[in-house]
């Protein structure tokens, strides 16, 4: 090969390297960090006595998730769909607990296709997918199975045969579980306040943080 021809390969590989280190550099998701733990833990009454079978329901007692923190880099994606009044609340106390808890939080909206739009974030990689929105349960349902690597947390509703990698946080007037099944509770949107939905969030990650994942968490 001609020295200028060499000098010519050298510079378009160096070129390459370096457009693709700062491609990385760019941003900090496409690198690999720590897996994340729980700070502190559970408190009494969190869980019953015996370890909860998959996709059963238990009722963890009213502050027992107070204590537990997701470690420093925790990586999230908000997943919502819905502009009713119930999503934008779950939507302001995700991001609330994230900004609190120093969260890395990324959001995708589905405005459009919701299969597609979950296919997004799961293209992100994170830690967790928190899902909020009733819209999102049945695509959930479809996907979610054929990816049992990726943590889901589901605020305010709940797949009906969720898988173990699918957790979900309910109360009186919330768990709607899909088309054709409903809510096994009155639908009650005043239900979804600032408050209850707040301690969704913290519970709900605490459970997945301890591995306690694949069953519902009933918060009345």
């Amino acid at each position: 090969m001609h020295p200028r021809q060499r000098m010519a390969a050298w510079l378009a590989t160096t070129v390459l390297t370096a457009a693709l280190l700062a491609g990385c550099a760019g941003d900090p998701w496409a690198e690999s960090h720590p897996k994340p733990v729980a700070v502190g833990t559970i408190g009494a009454g969190f869980v019953p006595l015996s370890p909860p079978a998959p996709e059963s329901t238990i009722k963890p007692s009213p502050g027992s998730w107070d204590e537990v923190h997701p470690s420093p880099g925790y990586r999230v994606v908000l997943l919502s769909a819905g502009d009713d009044a119930p999503t934008r609340t779950l939507i302001a106390e995700v991001r609330g607990w994230a900004a609190a808890e120093r969260v890395d939080l990324r959001t995708v909206a589905t405005d459009g296709g919701l299969i597609e739009r979950i296919v997004q974030a799961l293209e992100l990689k994170p830690d967790l997918i928190v899902s909020v929105g009733n819209d999102l349960i049945d695509p959930l349902a479809t996907v979610t199975a054929s990816h049992l690597d990726q943590q889901f947390l589901v605020v305010g509703a709940e797949v009906a045969e969720p898988t173990h990698n699918v957790t979900a946080v309910d109360w009186t007037g919330a768990s709607f579980r899909g088309e054709g099944l409903g809510a096994s509770s009155n639908y009650d949107p005043a239900s979804f306040t600032a408050e209850r939905c707040a301690a969704a969030v913290r519970a709900g990650v605490a459970a997945v943080l301890h591995d306690l994942t694949g069953i519902v968490l009933w918060i009345d």
